[in-house]
C-alpha cells in the first residue's frame, strides 16, 4: 500500500471521505506554494491535487487558468516542482497526487518523469486528457514503480466507460461532477448521488467528486455519497484574493478547514 492507499484505508474504517485540495504549483511563485501546502496540511487535507501550469489547460475554467497564468510567468517548471515536493518531504507524509495535461509529461519524458516522480515523493499521477486506453505508454513506467494512475469518470460515461477505468485506475477514481470545465458551482444536479453510487458498487476504488465544489453544505452533502470531496477552484480564488505568502496560507488554510469540518460529521451508510 501506499500512502494514497493507506490515507482512504484509514478514513474509511471511520466512514469518513476525504478532503482533497487542489493548487497551481508556482501559483504565485514556487516558494509560496511550499508555504500553502503546508497550511492546508495543518487545516485538514487528507490528500492534496498538486496542479502543473500548463498554457493551454482546456479542461480548466478562468480561476485556475489565471493560475496557470500566474505561475508560468513567474517562471515555474516541472523540476522546480519536483524540488518543492522534495522539501515537502522533508516533513510531510500526506499524499500528493501530480494533476496535469499530457503534453508537458511527454515532452519531458515518460520514463525520467515516473523516476523523479518516485525519487522527489509524488504518490500519484492524473492527466486529465489522457484516457485509459491511450495510457499504455505511462503505465509502462509509473506502474513498476508503484506511482498511481487516476482517471477521470463524467456524468456521460457509458458503462463500457465506466469499466475501463475501475479495471484500470488505481488510487481512487476522479469523478467530474458536471460536464464542462472546472469552477464553483451554486448547485449540482440531484442525479449526482445516483452517478456516484453506480460507480462506487462497481468497484472497490475509492470515488472522489470534484469540478465544482465550493461551499460547506456541497461539501458535506458529496461526503454524504462519495469517499473524497475534491475542491480547487474555490480555494484557488481565496488565494488569489489575498496578498503576500503569508495571508495566501493563512486563507488557504482556514477554507479547508471550514470544508474538513463540514465533512467530518457526515458518516456514509
Amino acid at each position: 500500500m501506499n500512502r494514497i492507499d493507506e490515507k482512504f484505508a484509514a478514513l474509511g474504517s471511520q466512514g469518513e471521505a476525504a478532503l482533497i485540495p487542489f493548487v497551481t504549483a508556482g501559483d504565485p511563485d514556487i516558494d509560496a506554494t511550499l508555504q500553502i501546502l503546508g497550511a492546508l496540511e495543518r487545516g485538514g487535507a487528507d490528500l492534496i491535487e498538486l496542479g502543473v501550469p500548463f498554457s493551454d489547460p482546456m479542461a480548466d475554467g478562468p480561476t485556475i487558468q489565471r493560475a496557470s497564468e500566474r505561475a508560468l510567468r513567474s517562471g515555474t517548471t516541472l523540476p522546480q516542482i519536483l524540488e518543492m515536493v522534495r522539501h515537502l518531504r522533508r516533513h510531510s507524509d500526506i499524499p500528493l497526487v501530480l494533476f496535469g495535461y499530457y503534453n508537458p509529461f511527454f515532452r519531458y519524458g515518460l520514463k525520467r518523469l515516473a523516476r523523479e516522480l518516485k525519487s522527489a515523493g509524488v504518490d500519484g499521477i492524473l492527466c486529465v486528457d489522457l484516457p485509459p486506453e491511450e495510457s499504455g505508454e505511462l503505465k509502462r513506467w509509473t506502474d513498476p514503480r508503484g506511482l498511481d494512475t487516476i482517471f477521470l469518470l463524467a456524468p456521460t460515461s457509458d458503462a463500457e466507460r465506466i469499466r475501463l477505468v475501475t479495471e484500470q485506475g488505481q488510487g481512487f477514481i476522479y469523478y467530474v461532477s458536471v460536464t464542462g470545465v472546472t469552477g464553483a458551482r451554486k448547485r449540482f444536479e440531484a442525479e449526482l448521488r445516483a452517478q456516484v453510487t453506480r460507480v462506487r458498487g462497481v468497484t472497490r476504488l475509492p470515488v472522489g467528486v470534484g469540478f465544482g465544489v465550493s461551499t460547506r453544505k456541497q461539501a458535506a452533502w458529496i461526503a454524504s455519497f462519495a469517499d473524497a470531496v475534491v475542491v480547487g477552484s474555490a480555494l484557488i480564488a481565496q488565494i488569489e484574493k489575498a496578498k503576500g505568502w503569508r495571508e495566501k496560507s493563512k486563507r488557504a488554510g482556514a477554507f479547508v478547514a471550514r470544508l474538513k469540518r463540514a465533512i467530518k460529521v457526515v458518516r456514509k451508510d
